[in-house]
């Protein structure tokens, strides 16, 4: 059963990758970069990687499931990752995925960011805190849903969530903090946290992401 605090918890992973497996990816990615011609149309695409590719993160995941699991005890898997690439001018605004169907199973109860490549200057992955409540909706959740009875939820305020619930998260008072993780780490994150890139200034930012699943 997925309790509230865990989406809206941080925790890491140093090396969650190791250098061999890291380089690894790498050279698969650039290969397939070139033979498929794949680029961002906007900031926020991802692409989803290919399988061989997909396998050295399943084995990341899968070694790293029992310190994720110290701050996120309901995660049991992970969904396929899918790659995104930001040069200079490229952002995220801050966003909130939210949980759109809390009936649903499974339900998505983290997302994991492994950087492959920070940028020179700039693009810093951050997550944004706020006691407002205008960040939620009126549903809680009921017995015998995914989550612990009386969860609330989140609204959603994603790329797709339109302009007014854009400028709407634009006028809540929130607090931002700005992650600089070391090499070979991985950010996991709530589900129910607001999130964003910071704009790149200097340099390529190449990140990998992934949704944790409950049971």
């Amino acid at each position: 059963m997925i309790h509230m605090t865990e989406t809206l918890a941080v925790h890491t992973v140093e090396g969650f990758l190791t250098p061999d497996e890291t380089d690894r990816l790498t050279k698969l990615l650039d290969e397939h970069l070139i033979a498929s011609g794949w680029a961002p149309v906007r900031p926020s695409d991802g692409m989803v990687a290919p399988d061989e590719i997909q396998e050295i993160l399943a084995a990341g995941i899968e070694r790293a499931l029992p310190a994720i699991r110290r701050v996120f005890p309901s995660v049991a898997g992970a969904t396929p990752w899918d790659y995104h690439d930001l040069g200079p001018g490229d952002r995220i605004d801050p966003h909130l995925h939210g949980v759109g169907e809390p009936d649903a199973r499974p339900q998505r109860v983290a997302r994991v960011a492994f950087h492959l490549q920070e940028a020179e200057r700039g693009g810093e992955f951050y997550v944004e805190t706020a006691s407002s409540d205008a960040l939620w909706t009126e549903r809680t959740a009921e017995p015998g849903s995914s989550f612990f009875p009386g969860t609330r939820f989140a609204r959603e305020i994603s790329h797709h969530a339109g302009p007014e619930a854009t400028a709407a998260l634009s006028r809540i008072p929130r607090t931002r903090w700005t992650s600089a993780p070391p090499a070979g780490t991985a950010v996991v994150y709530g589900a129910q946290l607001v999130h964003g890139v910071a704009t790149v200034h200097e340099g390529r930012l190449r990140k990998l992401i992934t949704n944790l699943l409950d049971g």
